[in-house]
Formats: structure tokens, sequence, C-alpha cells
């Protein structure tokens, strides 16, 4: 009788704890893994992120098995003018490049980061800061167990009371290293803008926020700032570079290779460990990238814009858009449409 009351005992143990391990295994199902899958966030465009293969929702990917969730840019799919976001990590690394149709500016708080805008690469240190224009691709990375904080801005172009700086704003990406003395006027008005984001809609509120903004991107642009220069470019960087310049033509690993002074074998074998990606992989994200713009900026058919990007024939294309962004680019067109 006392073995079976011990053994009894033990049952109910396990039951129970099999019962908080079941409910732990459904609430990380239905909270982490439902809403990475296609359609768990509903209407938020594609180039709003990192692509990664079927996953149009608003999150960043990282190498490493790692993701870290875009709050802003969610709040900003949802047609807000402004959205704020503050993010720290370590080895949290984008996949792929990316794109959207409103300004940001990134500011680095903490730590190096490497940003790649437009086949150009720079290195960032602590108190830079990026003005990225609309529809301009870029994705940042950071070295190996370098942790790094930053802070990330996005605006709609129309929040900018002044047309002159709109405009100057809108013609390339900007980046600057700030002195010292800008680096606390800099952090209070972020954290204004971040304070009074956060609160309930208030009286004249917009208003504020929209002055707040206003000043601090005078203040950047007016400072004492250094520029800050592109880096010297890697055999993977120039692979790179050239890709995002000749990414509507044919382009062969073979002659890449040859025209980097390398085997095909190392410059294959160099560009997976830089980008994480293989050649081939890049090149069609990249080409999905520029597609996904000409369906959002121009009425071209889908014929044209297939062989504007790069792509022998609207098969190939149609099949090559669906694995990398989830669905065909007729329906997302309509989906463009919608926003």
């Amino acid at each position: 009788n006392f073995i079976d009351k011990i053994c009894l005992k033990s049952l109910y143990f396990l039951l129970i704890l099999l019962s908080f391990l079941s409910f732990f295994l459904l609430f990380f199902f239905f909270h982490a893994i439902l809403p990475l899958k296609p359609g768990g966030i509903e209407n938020v465009p594609l180039g709003y992120l990192c692509i990664c293969s079927d996953a149009p929702v608003p999150f960043k990917f990282y190498t490493g098995g790692l993701l870290m969730l875009d709050t802003a840019a969610i709040v900003m799919s949802h047609g807000k003018k402004l959205a704020y976001g503050y993010a720290e990590g370590v080895n949290d690394n984008m996949c792929q490049s990316h794109f959207h149709d409103f300004f940001e500016l990134y500011y680095l708080e903490s730590g190096e980061r490497y940003h790649l805008i437009e086949g150009e690469l720079y290195h960032l240190t602590a108190n830079e800061v990026v003005i990225f224009p609309p529809n301009v691709m870029h994705h940042s990375y950071g070295d190996k167990n370098v942790p790094f904080k930053r802070i990330v801005l996005y605006f709609t172009p129309d929040m900018i009371a002044y047309p002159e700086l709109c405009t100057y704003l809108q013609k390339k990406p900007r980046i600057f290293s700030l002195k010292k003395t800008k680096k606390s006027l800099l952090y209070f008005l972020l954290s204004m803008l971040d304070t009074e984001w956060d609160k309930e809609e208030g009286i004249f509120q917009q208003e504020y926020l929209e002055s707040l903004l206003n000043q601090l991107l005078l203040t950047i642009l007016r400072a004492d700032y250094t520029p800050v220069q592109s880096t010297p470019k890697t055999r993977p960087a120039q692979a790179v570079n050239y890709i995002h310049e000749h990414y509507a033509e044919e382009i062969s690993i073979p002659e890449l290779a040859e025209m980097l002074y390398v085997s095909p074998y190392h410059l294959c074998r160099e560009f997976k460990k830089a980008t994480g990606k293989t050649i081939v992989q890049y090149l069609n994200m990249t080409r999905v990238l520029h597609a996904q713009r000409m369906l959002l900026e121009t009425d071209y058919n889908i014929t044209r814009i297939s062989k504007e990007t790069g792509f022998s024939n609207l098969t190939h294309f149609n099949r090559i858009f669906k694995s990398i962004a989830g669905m065909s680019p007729s329906e997302k067109r309509k989906q463009y449409k919608t926003i």
C-alpha cells in the first residue's frame, strides 16, 4: 500500500508537470511560431523588412537563428506618420537589404555597426547618425560578439515642415559623426519624441511631434559634424556592389570571379561567409527587391518588370518572386494598392 501511494503521487506529479509543459508549448506556438507564418499579420508590405523566404511579415531576420521584431515598422504599417524604436543586442545581423516608403533616422548610441547602403559599406561607431530617404536599400550588421544600442525613428515625408528640407533629405542617404557637444541635445530631443510618442493621443500631439522632429533634423544638419566615408571594399563587398549596379544584366559567377581576380570556388566561399547567402541567392533577392519597388512606384506590367530586373523569362520571375516574397507579383501589387 505504501508503495502504491508513492507511485500514485509520482503519477499525479508527472501529470501536473506534463500539463504545465503542454501549456507552455501551446503558449509558445500561438505567440511565437504562429505570427511568423505568412499572413500571420495582414496588410504589411514586404518592403518593411529584410526579405527571407516565405516570411511576408514585419520582422527583421538575423543570422544565427535569432530574430528581432521591428515594432516601429509595424506601427508605420498601420498608417502612423511617426514611430520610435529602441534595440540593443549582440550578433544581431540582418540577412538581406530592405527598403521602406518612409524616412529612417538611425542613431547608434553605443557599439559599432556596419551599414551596407546601395552597395556602399560604412562603418559606424557610437554617436553617429544615418538618415535614409524612402526606398533606399540598406541593411546593418556587426562584428562577432560586439554589443550595440541603437535608436530608430521612422517618419513620413509629410512630417517634414519645410519643402526645401524634405527635398534635401530625399536626395541621398546622409551619415553624420556628431561632436560630443551635440550628443546631449540630440539625445534630449530623441527622449522627448519617445516620451510624447508613447503617450495616449492628446491635444495637438501630432503638431508637437512634428515640431520636435523638425527641430531634431535641423539640429543634426546644422551641427558641426564630420561626414562618414565608406570603407575600402573587400572582395565580397565588391561583388555585392557589382550586383547592386548590374542586377538587371546577366551575371555569371565565373565572369564575376575573373573580374575580381579570384577563382569561382574561393569567391563563392568568401561571399557566403561575408553575407550568409550564396551569390545566386543574393542576386535573386536583390532583383526581387527592385521588382517590388517597380510594382510600388510604376504602372509597368509584370512582363516588363521581369525583364528590367534581369530575369530571363516570366515563368522564372514568378517562381523566384513567390519563393522570396511569399506571393506572386500581381498579388504583391494588389497588396500595395490597399495600403
